[in-house]
């Protein structure tokens, strides 16, 4: 492989370990926050308790994704010098907001959250619990709209500057106003109380079939299957938005998840497709007539620009060269996220229905739960491989190449090295996070009263 491979390889392994642990956090805030609400409400025991469960298991997953986020934001320096050189003016304004605002804010409530309680009034004991969940959001908010940027570059938000040859931002209200990056913000948040909903409804149907704390854990499994069928819908929603935006200012993205070669009006939605080895013409390939331009312009009858007449358009505005994903990626990545996506919301929707029905702790269906936690995950890979994929051959779209980006300095060798250490740590910390989290969740409610998780106030900050 040669060195631009290698450096997006290696940035992929870097994102998607990272983004393992971020919509978890960004979730499990909520939830906590929620908890510990009903808990000063109340008074009720087993609403402190569920905050201290579930904080716990928030707290261990939040500690390792810092790790991987400070990694991450490495990767701009030592591999794509030249990006950022290119677009640092612009992409530097909200990581460095970020790190003031968000990081400031997250780090230090819950550092009191974490340390405060019986320290501080309970009223600042609640409030730290809800701006350290705020705090993520924001974070989560910030480096949304920066890579909203990347996908679709508003151009009253910059100019270029010939004498240097960089970007230089002259409207930063464009910048964060970027529909793009609010999209993304939405299917993020979203995707981040889903995940954190099918940990909750995983670990609460391992302890309900073995008749351990069957009121806490039923209680939580309540919770959890309405927020994850709330947060599936809205997931399903913001995806259509992002799809029909999509079609405003990625159209060969759209194509390319949707395989259509050539325009058509209406366009049809292709339910399996196989192309020739080329991954550039079809073979057969099974479509429901008119679905496409409904997802794509709410109505029946909308034109779908097709990948050869986006090819030749780009060809002509941007010079010779290949301006179409990976198909083969992008088509089955969509694909994989939606089915998954409608699957939660299907087991979600009957988990609120046989809870509504009967006392699910007796139900014999309860033992598969736990084995249902993947599903968030491959969905939200997919969908992420899928946005960054769906991009390509442009690193900021219509502007700066993958090629053009990497730093020039760098051998096959420096990668190959990093590459592999990347991998070693990074599955490392992967173990060290499935142990500590089934460890805790399985030692139940009684033992996170008693015990502590060493999260130091030094981890304590912005997974972004």
């Amino acid at each position: 492989m040669d060195i631009v491979a290698l450096s997006r390889l290696q940035f992929a392994l870097t994102t998607i370990y990272h983004w393992l642990f971020v919509p978890l956090t960004l979730g499990m805030g909520w939830f906590v926050a929620f908890m510990q609400t009903r808990y000063y409400q109340t008074n009720d025991e087993t609403w402190r308790k569920m905050s201290k469960f579930w904080g716990k298991l928030f707290l261990i997953n939040f500690a390792i994704g810092v790790v991987t986020g400070i990694v991450q934001e490495f990767q701009f320096g030592m591999n794509w010098s030249e990006y950022s050189r290119y677009v640092g003016d612009i992409f530097g304004a909200p990581l460095a907001v970020e790190a003031l605002m968000a990081f400031f804010l997250e780090s230090t409530f819950l550092g009191i959250w974490i340390f405060g309680e019986d320290k501080v009034s309970k009223k600042v004991h609640l409030a730290s619990i809800w701006l350290a969940a705020i705090g993520s959001n924001l974070s989560a908010l910030w480096i949304l709209l920066a890579n909203g940027f990347m996908q679709a570059p508003p151009a009253n938000s910059y100019v270029y500057n010939e004498a240097n040859g960089r970007l230089e931002l002259i409207n930063f209200f464009a910048l964060i106003g970027n529909p793009k990056g609010w999209v993304l913000f939405w299917h993020t948040i979203s995707d981040g109380l889903a995940m954190a909903a099918f940990l909750i409804l995983a670990v609460s149907a391992y302890h309900i079939v073995r008749k351990q704390n069957l009121e806490f854990f039923k209680r939580s499994f309540s919770i959890a299957a309405v927020t994850g069928l709330i947060a599936g819908m809205l997931i399903f929603l913001g995806g259509h938005t992002m799809g029909q935006y999509m079609a405003e200012v990625q159209p060969m993205k759209l194509a390319a998840l949707e395989a259509i070669w050539e325009t058509e009006q209406p366009a049809s939605f292709s339910l399996f497709t196989i192309g020739d080895l080329s991954g550039k013409q079809e073979v057969w390939s099974i479509r429901i007539p008119y679905a496409m331009s409904f997802l794509a312009c709410n109505n029946f009858t909308c034109e779908v620009k097709g990948v050869n007449e986006l090819q030749a358009k780009y060809e002509q505005q941007f010079g010779p060269g290949d301006y179409v994903p990976m198909m083969v990626v992008t088509y089955w990545t969509f694909r994989i996220m939606m089915v998954f996506g409608l699957v939660m919301i299907a087991i979600t929707a009957f988990f609120v229905w046989a809870n509504m029905r009967g006392d699910i702790t007796k139900a014999k269906w309860m033992k598969w739960v736990p084995w249902m936690l993947i599903l968030p995950y491959l969905a939200n890979a997919s969908g992420w491989i899928l946005t960054e994929m769906g991009r390509q051959p442009w690193i900021v779209y219509g502007l700066l190449k993958v090629q053009d980006a990497v730093s020039p300095n760098l051998t096959v060798v420096d990668l190959w090295i990093s590459l592999i250490g990347y991998t070693v740590v990074y599955g490392s910390l992967a173990v060290a996070m499935v142990y500590l989290m089934r460890k805790y969740a399985i030692a139940g409610p009684d033992a996170a009263m008693h015990e502590s998780v060493d999260v130091a106030p030094a981890v304590v900050g912005s997974q972004d």
